[in-house]
């Protein structure tokens, strides 16, 4: 189960919002082994489509650095679906590389029924996990 707070939540949809048409993605890194997402790290979408979103190499390389340096790791990897509902694609699927990751998905297809989905991804195989919003 995803536990994450209503503020992270309202980053990400916002985010989303922000950046549609196209897919937005990003991160929220938390305090390794902890499981709890913490820091919000909005990210461009190399593709700057509407129906692929890619981490652009330098910045996920950026990102990635300030996460070790900060004894961080990746707790939620998020992105957007524009016209389709919050589920992983599967190109999506096959690009999830961290196992211990909970990967958001926003729909944005609908303005007024925004999905907000949680899944495990591991060896391809995509598992939707229950997503507790708490207030902090």
């Amino acid at each position: 189960m995803l536990t994450i707070s209503q503020e992270l939540v309202d980053k990400i949809i916002a985010h989303a919002w922000a950046d549609h048409p196209d897919e937005a993605c990003g991160v929220v890194a938390g305090p390794a082994g902890s499981d709890r997402p913490e820091r919000f790290v909005p990210m461009e979408n190399a593709e700057r489509s509407p129906t692929f979103y890619r981490f652009d190499s330098m910045e996920q390389f950026r990102v990635w650095r300030e996460m070790d340096d900060r004894d961080e790791e990746p707790v939620v990897i998020y992105h957007s679906h524009t016209s389709t509902e919050a589920y992983p694609s599967r190109t999506d699927a096959s690009y999830a590389s961290e196992p211990n990751t909970h990967y958001v998905l926003v729909s944005t297809a609908d303005p007024d029924d925004v999905q907000f989905r949680s899944y495990r991804i591991v060896d391809g195989v995509i598992t939707e996990e229950d997503v507790e919003i708490v207030s902090l």
